[in-house]
C-alpha cells in the first residue's frame, strides 16, 4: 500500500494563468502584530499545476502539496471552490 502521510492543503486566489498548465495562487494569512496586537494580512504566492488549464484569474481554488513538478511548482490545484463569471 502506498502511504503518503498528510498532504497540506491551502485555499487562495488565482492571480495569474498566463503559463501553460500553471497558475499562480495567492494565499492570505492573518498574523498578529507582537507589539500592537493588531491582525495584519500577509500573503504568499505559490505556483500550482493546473492540468486542464481551467482556472481563470479571480477564481478561489484549493491547492494540495505535491511532489516537485518543476523548479518552482510543488503544489497542484485540487478543486475550484468559486468560479468567476466570464464576461
Amino acid at each position: 500500500m502506498n502511504q503518503r502521510g498528510r498532504q497540506r492543503t491551502l485555499v487562495g486566489l488565482v492571480v495569474s494563468n498566463k503559463m501553460d498548465k500553471t497558475v499562480v495562487v495567492r494565499v492570505e494569512r492573518l498574523v498578529q502584530d507582537p507589539r500592537y496586537k493588531k491582525y495584519i494580512r500577509r500573503y504568499s504566492k505559490f505556483m500550482a499545476h493546473d492540468e486542464s488549464n481551467t482556472c481563470s484569474i479571480g477564481d478561489r481554488v484549493q491547492i494540495i502539496e505535491h511532489r516537485p513538478i518543476s523548479k518552482l511548482k510543488r503544489w497542484k490545484v485540487q478543486s475550484t471552490l468559486v468560479k468567476v463569471a466570464e464576461a
